[in-house]
């Protein structure tokens, strides 16, 4: 048993009273050596949210570190899988059964690679369209019914170069600055989207 799987243990006895009525689960990968990568933009919109409400994402529980914020009155959860892309699934299907979610409860927050660095597009159902992380949630869920906000990171210098280089490579201090508005487009999309709103938000933000 790893040090994750003891405090996680821990954490699901001691869980604080009152059950989210939303998962908003932010993509990534764990590590120093992941920071600022194109492939952690899901990492960072969760983060700027918290931010936003004046709280941080570092409980460890479900196979990653989670938080909690208030959003005009919906109590929702914050996730950031610690399984590392591949397997987010597993971090966000523990969170669902333990809180007796239904999927259409769920929003994912991931990088793509299609679209421009700045760009958002907001999504109520979908493939995953070759990303894994979306790829091991819908395989895990047997769904693909769960919202989903697609960050846009860019798109490869030209179609040979190696993806997984790119989505692990970081963001240059132009794409920085754009990706800065990208997640505070974001913020407010999932603002709306935890309201019923997410017709709204997809004509705001798409």
């Amino acid at each position: 048993m790893g040090i994750f799987d003891i405090f996680d243990r821990i954490s699901q006895n001691t869980a604080t009273t009152g059950k989210p009525e939303y998962i908003i689960a932010g993509l990534g990968n764990f590590g120093m050596q992941y920071d600022n990568t194109r492939h952690n933009a899901g990492f960072y919109v969760a983060d700027m949210l918290a931010e936003q409400y004046g709280t941080e994402i570092n409980r460890l529980q479900f196979k990653g570190k989670t938080g909690e914020v208030t959003i005009d009155g919906t109590k929702c959860l914050l996730l950031k899988p610690t399984t590392y892309m591949n397997n987010s699934g597993e971090s966000i299907v523990q969170a669902m059964q333990f809180y007796k979610l239904d999927i259409s409860r769920l929003i994912v927050v991931c990088d793509d690679i299609s679209l421009d660095c700045g760009k958002i597009r907001i999504r109520r159902k979908g493939s995953h369209g070759g990303h894994n992380g979306l790829r091991s949630i819908a395989d895990l869920t047997g769904s693909e019914d769960f919202q989903r906000i697609k960050v846009g990171v860019g798109k490869k210098p030209h179609p040979d170069y190696d993806l997984a280089k790119w989505v692990l490579g970081k963001f240059s201090k132009e794409d920085s600055g754009k990706i800065k508005i990208s997640a505070e487009n974001a913020c407010e999309a999932l603002k709306l989207m935890v309201k019923g709103e997410t017709d709204k938000a997809m004509n705001r933000f798409n």
